[in-house]
């Protein structure tokens, strides 16, 4: 004879079926992943910062996970393009590797982008490396003090990787505080901004290191400052931006990797993780990044998502305090 305390044992282990295969067939889902290529995206064009770490660790990654791994650049508003398309991805294959300005920046600038800053999780950071600000050889100043100078006698056209990027806010701090005069110039990526200075089109450019001191070695740029508060070992000749005036001041490019949050699990996240950090941390890998002036910089996904949040706030207090003159004074 079936009680009534049967029949409700009987519900309830029915009631648990459907969780049990869900948690079975999510575990299952983990174990497997990736199960199909990981795309990484580029919000930038090929040749700046983001896109050579992403080429430098593309194959040691896929290694690492047993995938194929694929590199592809999306462009296009500042890096807002690509960090959207992963926001709106459907699957856990597709992951963003940028710097600040398309996932921590890019809503500061634009309170109508089609995906919120949220939409995106933190995995890690990846390497850190300081803005240089060069010039093209022809221009008549060798540092601050005399670029501030002819900036008051001459336009100065200065050239980044785009409205909002941490290049022209870090710029744009700089003339806040020297009272230079300037144009801002806003390109689709590091690669060209750097280039058209190189060629004499722009003046000046402020831009990661990783994809500046290949040019200045070869001739085709001439430093001005680079963006740390104590000199690197690896270019020890070259003066920092802090020892000419400004001696607080600090601001580079922080390449890491974002996903869209609600596609992958927290499992997921955590293996994309270590296996980032195994690579970034390998002896090969570090050696290619410090001889291109970046430094391995790794943190946990909390670390990262914390990372984007305070690198919100900072930079809009910049753009808070620049005005209308973010864009320049000239």
């Amino acid at each position: 004879m079936t009680t009534r305390r049967n029949i409700l044992q009987i519900g309830t282990a029915a009631s648990l079926i459907p969780l049990s295969l869900q948690a079975y067939s999510q575990s299952k889902q983990e174990k497997i992943w990736p199960s199909q290529p990981l795309k990484i995206i580029v919000p930038f064009p090929p040749g700046g910062s983001s896109d050579a770490i992403a080429r430098i660790i593309a194959n040691s990654l896929g290694e690492k996970l047993k995938a194929v791994v694929i590199v592809e650049n999306r462009t296009g508003a500042n890096g807002s393009v690509g960090a959207g398309v992963v926001a709106a991805s459907t699957d856990a294959h597709t992951i963003l590797l940028s710097d600040m300005g398309a996932v921590a920046l890019a809503h500061v600038i634009n309170k109508d982008l089609p995906y919120k800053a949220t939409d995106l999780q933190g995995v890690t950071m990846l390497a850190y490396s300081p803005h240089m600000l060069v010039a093209t050889p022809s221009l008549p100043a060798n540092n601050l003090q005399e670029l501030v100078a002819l900036s008051k006698r001459r336009k100065i056209n200065v050239a980044s990787s785009g409205t909002g990027a941490p290049t022209h806010l870090a710029m744009a701090e700089i003339a806040m505080e020297t009272g230079m005069q300037w144009t801002h110039v806003p390109y689709r990526g590091g690669a060209q901004s750097i280039a058209d200075t190189a060629a004499g089109v722009t003046d000046v450019v402020m831009n990661g290191m990783l994809a500046t001191l290949p040019l200045v070695n070869a001739g085709r740029l001439k430093v001005i400052g680079i963006s740390k508060r104590t000199r690197m070992a690896m270019v020890a000749n070259m003066p920092t931006i802090a020892e000419q005036g400004l001696p607080t001041f600090e601001s580079g490019t922080y390449q890491g990797v974002a996903v869209a949050s609600s596609n992958m699990p927290k499992a997921m996240v955590e293996k994309l993780n270590a296996a980032l950090i195994s690579v970034i941390r390998a002896p090969e890998v570090r050696a290619r990044l410090t001889q291109a002036g970046a430094e391995v910089m790794t943190t946990t996904p909390q670390e990262t998502s914390q990372f984007l949040i305070a690198e919100r706030k900072r930079w809009s207090g910049v753009i808070a305090r620049a005005g209308k003159n973010i864009e320049g004074t000239t």
